[in-house]
């Protein structure tokens, strides 16, 4: 071996090797592609959807550092049993009026018709599904027991809720038929609506009867953020607490690292030169996105975040998901709560 490759070998020896989990994004590629280092860490990246992130996650707890579900990182927080410490780096935010779909078939002509409704999800507990029914709650006055909801695979039968759940009784959750998938029943008019953060296939193949309850969800969305001051935040970053016992240093680095890379990633995107993304009217979307929600719409950190992790935590609580109610400061490493200034 020449003298620079065992310089190189030695020093990625010295570095903590630590195997990453997550979803193949603009805001993580620079770190993906080794552009963006993380300090001390020999990286081991997996690309992966997030759904298999989460199940591996949170039945195994295979991953060093992974993307996380902040619902399922908050009931495993509550219970005292999460293998991972939280690093507010929000890889993944979504206003959730997107995914709201109804039959157009059964007189649901605004939100509140929705009372009374059996309506489909993947998982009683997503993160996307709670943020929708607190929208759904606090904007237009369903409460939990105005719904009945209807659990299964959205395309394949056989999900089950990946994290044990405990719910109060007056909350109406039953199974869907082990032959059926929540997409069949919403074709077949067995249940009268669907949510969650993925589109169901009938959907997507324009079905005439499914479509989205909020015909310009864009603007409903804008309408929100203006009112509440809240983009919701999907998925953070965890580290696995063993090693972070041993090594305090390792979420102040993630951070850190995966700022950058997000970082990284807007600076391209605001190049205009040539689009970064197979999408027209980018430049449009972009300039939209910071007149109605700043330069930093899309921030990481405690801090600007505070408010909108209040609110997650308060509603989950509501909704029968977290045993007691968390503090924001609950799911985070103490390190990732403050930073230095020069």
């Amino acid at each position: 071996m020449s003298a620079t490759g065992r310089v190189a070998r030695e020093a990625s020896l010295s570095k903590l090797r630590l195997s990453i989990a997550v979803g193949d994004y603009d805001r993580n590629r620079p770190l993906l592609d080794g552009e963006v280092q993380i300090d001390g860490v020999d990286p081991v990246f997996m690309k992966l959807v997030p759904e298999e992130i989460f199940f591996r996650a949170f039945r195994h707890a295979e991953f060093d550092v992974c993307e996380a579900s902040l619902s399922s990182f908050t009931i495993k927080t509550a219970q005292g049993t999460n293998p991972y410490i939280g690093v507010p780096a929000f890889v993944s935010r979504a206003f959730r009026h997107t995914g709201i779909f109804i039959r157009n078939d059964r007189g649901i002509e605004r939100p509140e018709d929705l009372k009374g409704k059996r309506i489909g999800c993947g998982e009683y507990q997503l993160t996307a599904n709670v943020w929708i029914r607190s929208l759904l709650e606090d904007d237009y006055g369903i409460g939990l027991s105005d719904i009945t909801w209807v659990r299964g695979g959205v395309e394949q039968t056989g999900r089950t809720e990946k994290i044990s759940l405990d719910l109060p009784s007056e909350i109406k959750v039953v199974p869907a038929p082990p032959d059926k998938t929540v997409n069949q029943m919403l074709v077949d008019g067995d249940i009268d609506g669907f949510i969650g953060p993925r589109s169901p296939s009938s959907f997507d193949a324009r079905h005439p009867n499914v479509v989205r309850l909020f015909s310009d969800p864009t603007s409903a969305a804008a309408d929100y953020y203006r009112r509440t001051k809240v983009f919701p935040i999907m998925h953070m970053i965890g580290a696995r607490r063993t090693i972070v016992d041993q090594h305090p240093w390792l979420p102040a680095a993630l951070l850190k690292a995966f700022e950058q890379s997000k970082r990284v990633a807007l600076g391209r995107l605001n190049d205009t030169s040539a689009t970064k993304i197979t999408l027209p009217f980018v430049e449009e979307q972009l300039q939209a996105a910071r007149s109605l929600m700043g330069e930093d719409f899309w921030s990481y950190g405690v801090g600007p975040n505070r408010h909108v992790l209040d609110m997650f935590l308060k509603t989950h609580h509501s909704q029968g998901l977290s045993s007691h109610r968390l503090s924001v400061d609950d799911l985070f490493h103490s390190t990732t709560l403050e930073a230095f200034k020069i």
